[in-house]
């Protein structure tokens, strides 16, 4: 029988909408569906109606019997459609025409398709607006040059991805086979991939110096037959840039096929998901699945453990946690977000389930911006989302110390997490009783999407809201509502 995975089987689970709707995407009448799974009709009628929740035995007989996803059923995809829908509504341009939360969430419910229209229709207009305001700035500027469509390209990007739940399996078969292929079970991985380049492609690789690399981390001379990497790349960034150059020599091919049966049709959006697959693959080779998660789940998702033992960064592995959700094998279903020190998001994956905002920055209350006060230590949180889910949140800067003495490191926080159901799987949770809610921090979205009252770290009034102003009352915060 296939184990329920990600589903929560001691919560009472109403989703009679759900089942509703995949009844009918199954083409099958009350009768059939309560006959296979050995209920009545009349008791599928009470929950497709939610006057009976839906029992630990009928979800996972649905999931043997109907071979379905069960956070499909939990509510994970209703979830980040109604964050998604209620971010869009909540845009000043339906400020006349306010949608309520309780039809949000019905849409969102029966429809998790239609929002996804919704969704791409909505970033269709705010890039067609963003375009309009950078023209009307170059006017006015009197300025001339191209309007780029980078940015819109990035998001695209971004979309293909989490509709793939960050998951490649053809691009991991490849690297499992290439791990042992090149003797990286046994060697140290940039000598290894270094070896292994030259004798497979006749490709050598030398490390160059700052003043002839200038900004190039990795440059490929193809007439000399030479992989220059800068002095600057530590031992770890060295062995992904070899990685990176073995999967775009030995797996072009199958990264073109991705894109082909995707729905990128934009030539820039093209090219960035190229890049991305790439270094998907070059990360699948430095951690192959199989032997990754094992040594995840026997480690506790000791980020540090796994950063020593495959020879990558903490970033790396941080990344590399988000893809594994391999059907039958997968590991903890984590999110990831990566910002700058002014907040600035620049990466997100949401394996997890996690709400993430598309159009703004991050909630301060969440401790990943503290990271930047502790650089290099390990922050932990259990967080909770307006929804009231819970989530347990790991957080660390990362700097990429790629310059010299008197030239600025880029410093990030990433934070990684999951559902606080899985969260007795990590490490860093055993100080922690996961059962007790007194210490979670209650988070938004952001703020002008959070409509909590009781926040003083607020930086804008939340925009489904109308602000109360009283010139005779001053609370710890300016916005009241």
């Amino acid at each position: 029988m296939k184990k329920a995975e990600g589903a929560n089987l001691d919560r009472k689970l109403f989703a009679g909408m759900r089942i509703r709707r995949l009844r009918r995407e199954l083409a099958l009448t009350q009768a059939v569906m309560a006959e296979s799974l050995g209920i009545s009709t009349s008791y599928l009628n009470l929950i497709e109606r939610d006057q009976r929740p839906v029992s630990a035995q009928i979800l996972i007989k649905m999931v043997d019997v109907f071979d379905i996803d069960p956070r499909g059923l939990a509510g994970d995809e209703e979830a980040r459609a109604y964050t998604q829908l209620r971010e869009i509504f909540a845009d000043p341009l339906f400020q006349d025409t306010p949608v309520a939360d309780q039809e949000i969430r019905d849409i969102s419910a029966a429809s998790p398709n239609a929002v996804d229209a919704i969704a791409r229709l909505f970033q269709t207009y705010r890039d067609a607006s963003t375009t309009s305001s950078m023209l009307a700035e170059r006017l006015a500027d009197n300025t001339h040059g191209e309007t780029t469509s980078a940015l819109m390209s990035f998001e695209e990007v971004r979309d293909f991805i989490n509709q793939r739940s960050n998951h490649f399996p053809e691009l991991d078969d490849y690297a499992e086979e290439l791990y042992i292929k090149a003797g990286l079970v046994d060697d140290d991985p940039f000598l290894a991939l270094r070896q292994y380049l030259q004798h497979a492609h006749g490709v050598s690789t030398r490390i160059g110096p700052v003043d002839l690399m200038g900004d190039d981390l990795r440059r490929y001379d193809r007439h000399r037959q030479t992989l220059f990497l800068s002095e600057l790349l530590n031992q770890s960034s060295r062995a992904f840039q070899i990685a990176y150059q073995l999967a775009y020599f030995e797996h072009s091919k199958a990264v073109e096929e991705i894109i082909s049966n995707s729905n990128l049709e934009n030539s820039e959006a093209q090219r960035l998901a190229r890049l991305a697959l790439i270094n998907y693959a070059a990360a699948a080779i430095l951690m192959p699945y199989g032997i990754f998660l094992q040594t995840a789940e026997d480690n506790g998702y000791d980020i540090t453990l796994l950063s020593r033992r495959f020879g990558t960064s903490f970033e790396q592995v941080c990344h590399r946690l988000t893809t594994l959700q391999r059907p039958g094998a997968k590991g903890v279903p984590f999110f990831l977000i990566r910002i700058d020190n002014a907040g600035n998001v620049s990466k997100r994956f949401a394996a997890g389930g996690f709400h993430f905002s598309r159009f703004g920055g991050t909630c301060p209350r969440w401790n990943i911006h503290d990271s930047f006060r502790q650089p290099g230590k390990v922050m932990t949180q259990i967080i909770c989302m307006e929804d009231n889910t819970r989530y347990f949140s790991i957080s660390r800067t990362v700097s990429r110390n790629r310059s010299a003495f008197d030239k600025q490191d880029n410093q990030f926080a990433i934070g990684l997490g999951c559902e606080i159901s899985h969260a007795g799987k990590l490490v860093y949770s055993h100080q922690y009783n996961l059962e007790e809610t007194k210490s979670d921090m209650p988070i938004g979205v952001n703020c002008r999407l959070c409509e909590r009252l009781d926040c003083h770290q607020r930086a804008t009034p939340p925009l489904m809201r109308s602000l109360r102003v009283d010139d005779n009352i001053r609370g710890l915060s300016p916005f009241d509502f």
